[in-house]
């Protein structure tokens, strides 16, 4: 893309984000790369240029005071596009309140986004989009005669794990030119030390169904739980019994709440584009999203209406600060309609609502664990309370 010595100028739109942060943290320790993360989150881009780490992400403190106003700065400003080599879009297609997938938003960011670049530079796509969108992408920037080079190049690190993964994961980089493809495989060549090159529908259905899969996974072991309970036995010494030295259930996945800003979403997305003949995806999303109800049913002998009830843990998976689609709020409203009184404690996510954990236990009669944070392992209750723990985090 350029020569060895040149500092390249990346700008990454959304930058501010728990993608975008740790993505341009990747690529600005390489000392090849002048990041500008774009992003209309004031606070956030305050908070960023003041050397603060606003998300739980692996070594992204250390590397945000090292790298922060020398070869990484935040700002709200799109001027930073003009000048960028390349440009990297962490923003991805939403679904609306019917469940369909939408590109007005997404259409609408492009729209300035492209104004704003130069000829020559390359256009990236990192998040999840509806299949289709990147030759949408394409046509319009076809349509304004601009030269500039699109690529889809999906995310697929864990949270919390990204600056590990960014280097040890494979890249998957797709665009509908040769020269555009080379200029992707180039930019992530910087962090990854490998990549793989895929058409971009190809690159868009692989990120689908990636997450799809994963969804399912813990669909069915939410299904077996449930019918484990409804039996009577213990899930997690079946599941044990399953995996222990046993390769082929290497893959079995522990039950609990399968939650977060992309699993759903992705399945559902994937459903549409497939005409809504996803029927795999359609049962995962009717176990996923039932699994607060069914806590609530077998806690309903329990004479609910005289108990209180505390739910540790309210992020949507363990050791995270990310609140967003957690299921275990969806459970706080469920319960909150059935008991005396709801209390929600959470050590990393920020929600003024939460008590602190000791109030949590001291208060409640009965304990449901949210979120499997590694600090709740060392916990014990009194012999009177009933804690209910989905995710077996108290099973070897």
């Amino acid at each position: 893309m350029h020569e060895q010595s040149t500092v390249i100028q990346l700008a990454i739109v959304g930058g501010c984000g728990r993608v975008g942060l740790p993505l341009g943290l990747a690529f600005a320790r390489t000392g090849r790369v002048c990041v500008t993360l774009i992003d209309i989150n004031e606070d956030k881009v305050s908070q960023i240029n003041s050397g603060s780490n606003p998300y739980m992400e692996d070594g992204a403190s250390a590397l945000l005071k090292e790298l922060g106003g020398k070869s990484l700065h935040a700002t709200s400003s799109p001027a930073g596009l003009k000048d960028a080599d390349c440009v990297v879009m962490v923003i991805g297609t939403p679904i609306d309140q019917h469940l369909n997938p939408t590109v007005y938003t997404f259409k609408a960011d492009l729209d300035r986004v492209v104004t704003e670049m130069k000829d020559g530079s390359l256009l990236v796509l990192r998040s999840t989009i509806y299949p289709g969108v990147t030759k949408m992408v394409y046509d319009t920037v076809q349509e304004l005669s601009r030269k500039i080079h699109v690529a889809f190049c999906p995310e697929r690190i864990a949270e919390g794990k990204a600056l590990e993964e960014l280097i040890s994961l494979p890249q998957i980089v797709s665009a509908f030119e040769p020269e555009s493809m080379q200029k992707a495989k180039e930019l992530f060549m910087l962090v990854a030390g490998q990549v793989i090159e895929l058409q971009p529908l190809e690159a868009e259905l692989a990120k689908l169904f990636t997450n799809s899969w994963r969804y399912l996974n813990f669909a069915i072991s939410n299904q077996f739980y449930m019918i484990a309970q409804n039996s009577g036995v213990d899930f997690y010494k079946i599941y044990k019994a399953m995996t222990e030295d046993y390769p082929r259930m290497r893959s079995f996945a522990r039950a609990g709440f399968a939650a977060g800003p992309c699993l759903l979403k992705d399945t559902i997305q994937l459903s549409t584009f497939a005409h809504n003949n996803f029927f795999l995806g359609t049962a995962a999303m009717l176990v996923n999203e039932s699994m607060p109800n069914f806590v609530l049913n077998q806690l309903s002998h329990l004479q609910l209406s005289t108990k209180t009830v505390a739910i540790l843990g309210m992020a949507f998976k363990g050791d995270s600060d990310d609140r967003r689609d957690s299921l275990s709020y969806k459970l706080k409203k469920i319960l909150t309609v059935s008991c005396r009184k709801v209390l929600c404690s959470d050590p990393y996510v920020d929600d003024a609502n939460l008590v602190s954990l000791e109030t949590a236990i001291a208060q409640a009669e009965i304990i449901i664990i949210g979120a499997p944070h590694t600090a709740y392992r060392a916990l014990t209750f009194p012999a009177d309370k009933e804690v209910v723990d989905v995710w077996g985090i108290w099973h070897s």
